[in-house]
C-alpha cells in the first residue's frame, strides 16, 4: 500500500486512493499535477495552506475540506472548487465517499497552535486502512487514542513533537507503518527522521518519504 502514499515538503501528504487522489497540506510544489480530487488542510499557517501550491493541486472538480476555524480564509482563495467543506476537530464525517475522523491537533505548552484554534489532523478510511495524518501537534491525550494502520506524524521539533516525543506516540498508539513528515525543510534536518526511526519499536515499519 505505501508505495500510493508520498510525502513531499512540510505536511504535503498525497495519498493514491480507491476514493481518488488525496492531497495534504500542498506545500512548496515543484510540479502542478492539478489531479485533486480531495485536498485536506490541517490549519491555516503558510506552510501548511499555501493558496499558490492549492492551485497547483486543485482542479474544478477538488473537494476543498478545512476545520472550520479557517472558513474565511478558505473560502476567500479566488479559486474555483466544485465543493468547501468545514469541518471542527473530534468529529466523524463522509464527503462524497471519503469517510474520515478529526482529531485535535494542538500544542502541549508551546503557543504555536493553540488548543483553542480548532485545527485537526485527520483519519482517513480508505482502502481497507485508517491512516492517521497528525497535523502540526505535540503527544496531546486524543493522539494517544488514535486507532490506526498508518501515521504520518510530524518529528521536526520547535513547533511540533521532536523525533524522540514522536517516537514515543507511535509506540503508543501501535500502527503497522509510522511515517515521518515536518523536517528537514523549515524546521529539523534529516537525522530528525533517523533518529525517529531508531527510536520506533522494531515491530513497527517506519518508512522514510521524504527525498533530500
Amino acid at each position: 500500500m505505501t508505495e500510493k502514499l508520498q510525502v513531499f515538503k512540510q505536511n504535503h501528504i498525497c495519498i493514491v486512493s480507491e476514493r481518488g487522489v488525496i492531497h495534504v497540506d500542498p506545500f512548496m510544489s515543484d510540479s502542478s499535477p492539478k489531479n485533486a480530487d480531495f485536498i485536506l488542510i490541517t490549519h491555516d499557517h503558510h506552510d501548511h495552506f499555501s493558496v499558490k501550491d492549492i492551485e497547483k493541486t486543485a482542479n474544478e472538480k477538488t473537494v476543498l475540506i478545512f476545520p472550520e476555524s479557517m472558513r474565511e480564509k478558505a473560502e476567500n482563495t479566488g479559486l474555483t472548487f466544485r465543493k468547501t467543506v468545514a469541518v471542527r476537530p473530534g468529529e466523524s464525517y463522509e464527503i462524497d465517499g471519503l469517510s474520515f475522523e478529526t482529531v485535535p491537533a494542538y500544542n502541549i505548552g508551546k503557543p504555536f497552535h493553540p488548543k483553542s484554534a480548532g485545527w485537526v489532523g485527520y483519519i482517513l478510511k480508505t482502502d481497507g486502512k485508517r491512516i492517521y495524518i497528525a497535523g502540526d501537534t505535540d503527544a496531546t491525550e486524543e493522539a494517544k487514542q488514535v486507532k490506526c494502520d498508518v501515521a504520518f506524524v510530524p518529528v521536526g521539533g520547535k513547533y511540533t513533537m521532536n523525533a524522540a516525543q514522536a517516537a514515543d506516540l507511535v509506540n503508543a498508539v501501535r500502527p503497522e507503518i509510522a511515517i515521518p513528515v515536518h523536517y528537514g525543510g523549515i524546521v529539523g534536518t534529516k537525522q530528525d527522521g533517523a533518529e525517529f526511526a531508531e527510536r520506533v519499536d522494531g515491530d513497527i515499519k517506519v518508512e522514510l518519504k521524504i527525498k533530500f
